[in-house]
């Protein structure tokens, strides 16, 4: 790791891992489970969907899930909050059974200081149950949070490019970012030579292992570009005009086209990025919800183009309150509340009424 470089969450678990005596198999699903965790090193989807979108048996996640719940930061690999504060318990107050119970059952109590409540629902001394609590709060509910956004400045590789081909858009993978693997032509021959048998199975793992890693970039690889393609058809009026013709797109539309969990495709755009005529994106950045009622096929981007033309056009001697564009934007098949008139013209640091207004 170079000098002043600040390490990954996943680097610290790998490097945990890499002294410890596991299973191929084992560390395969400790190694998948690291790579599915959150910013705040949680584990946010069941293993019953990791397993259907990995594809390893549901015993060895499980045994994973054990493993990767016993390393550094205590509380990483939790689903929820409750199982987060428990796994930090059991490691630094073993003998606090009242502390661990309170985490488990009397946590909405507990963020309302609800003290008396709980005393009578564990059945315990008011005293010694404001002592347990004041200890669950010394914990820490995000144990990746120290792991996230501490990265030093640094420029952005584009994983996609959407270029126009004489009468279409075309996405290409960014082949810096999907280099080609091979495996060693000098390992497989003496994979093929070496007569001691040890060396072969130690070999014979390796090399099961580094399929395995090449299989998996690929099939990322092949989501990843499945997902933007996906994106690109959806999203094409965005390619061709630019911001404020986005439509309203869901992950569950794009992974009902690409035949995969919405899951799946979530953890596919994750942190990726696509270069075009019209700039750099995040891919998440083409994902938007539906508007309102009566904001058929508008999504907070049109919404916010469409507020930006009215005040644009607006008699700035009598510049329109935010309940006249919100009337006005209904009419314009927009429904949206007053109050997000407000927020999204905030968004964009236009003024208010009389910070617009012009005085002869």
């Amino acid at each position: 790791m170079d000098q002043g470089e600040e390490e990954t969450l996943y680097a610290h678990i790998l490097f945990q891992i890499r002294g410890m005596e596991l299973d191929p198999a084992i560390r395969e699903s400790v190694i998948f489970l690291a790579e599915s965790l959150d910013r705040s090193g949680w584990l946010d989807e069941s293993l019953e969907v990791l397993a259907e979108d990995s594809g390893l048996p549901m015993a060895d996640l499980e045994e994973g899930l054990r493993q990767l719940q016993s390393l550094e930061p205590a509380g990483v690999g939790a689903r929820n909050l409750s199982e987060c504060l428990c796994i930090q318990l059991r490691r630094l107050y073993p003998r606090d059974l009242l502390a661990l119970r309170i985490a488990q059952e009397c946590l909405e109590p507990l963020a309302r200081n609800q003290y008396g409540l709980i005393a009578r629902r564990v059945g315990a001394d008011a005293q010694k149950v404001r002592t347990a609590c004041d200890r669950i709060r010394t914990l820490n509910p995000r144990p990746g949070a120290g792991f996230a956004g501490r990265e030093a400045p640094h420029y952005i590789t584009p994983d996609l490019r959407v270029v126009w081909e004489y009468d279409h858009f075309e996405v290409y993978p960014n082949d810096q970012c999907f280099p080609e693997l091979s495996l060693s032509g000098y390992y497989t021959r003496m994979l093929r030579e070496c007569g001691e048998q040890e060396v072969q199975n130690y070999l014979s793992d390796k090399v099961r292992q580094a399929k395995w890693v090449m299989r998996s970039i690929e099939q990322r690889r092949s989501t990843l570009l499945s997902c933007a393609k996906c994106i690109l058809k959806f999203q094409e009026e965005f390619f061709r005009q630019g911001p404020g013709h986005l439509l309203p797109l869901a992950l569950s539309d794009v992974a009902e086209v690409v035949g995969v969990h919405e899951s799946t495709v979530s953890r596919a755009v994750k942190d990726k990025y696509l270069q075009c005529d019209k700039g750099l994106y995040p891919l998440s950045y083409f994902f938007s919800r539906k508007l309102g009622e009566g904001g058929e096929g508008m999504s907070p981007d049109t919404a916010k183009a469409l507020l930006r033309r009215l005040i644009d056009e607006e008699d700035k001697h009598k510049p329109l309150s935010d309940q006249h564009l919100c009337e006005l934007m209904t009419e314009e098949g927009c429904q949206i509340s007053r109050r997000t008139v407000a927020k999204y013209r905030e968004e964009m640091n236009i003024p208010c009424t009389s910070g617009r207004k012009f005085f002869a």
